[in-house]
């Protein structure tokens, strides 16, 4: 029998294996085998406004006043987003914002909390 890897958001270390994709019973989060491989081989290094290296699920804050596009006010300082994903490209944080929704920002702009 083959160990299956923890999980990659919550690591548990209780997955299954259901058909092709990977489950945790305690968060409910799905991935594939090949995923878990390329997030450990893809090496994205993403670091915040004070130079700490970020992760995936982090908590951040908001450091500077960011006007956002559609929206009547900005996204002020000291905002906290939970449960960051670090993605490629110009913008490498996705995340949900209480009242402003999803969000695409610049690690620039945040710092670890």
């Amino acid at each position: 029998m083959t160990k299956l890897p923890n999980c990659p958001k919550c690591s548990s270390e209780y997955t299954y294996e259901d058909r092709n994709l990977l489950v945790c019973p305690e968060c409910a989060h799905e991935w594939t085998l090949a995923a878990n491989d390329n997030e450990q081989s893809s090496g994205l290094i993403v670091k915040d406004a004070n130079g700490n290296e970020l992760s995936d699920g982090d908590t951040v804050t908001v450091v500077k006043s960011l006007k956002v596009k559609g929206a009547s006010a900005p996204l002020k300082v000291g905002t906290k987003v939970k449960n960051i994903r670090l993605v490629e490209g110009d913008h490498n944080i996705d995340c949900k914002i209480d009242g402003f929704g999803a969000m695409k920002l610049k690690s620039e702009f945040v710092k670890k909390a």
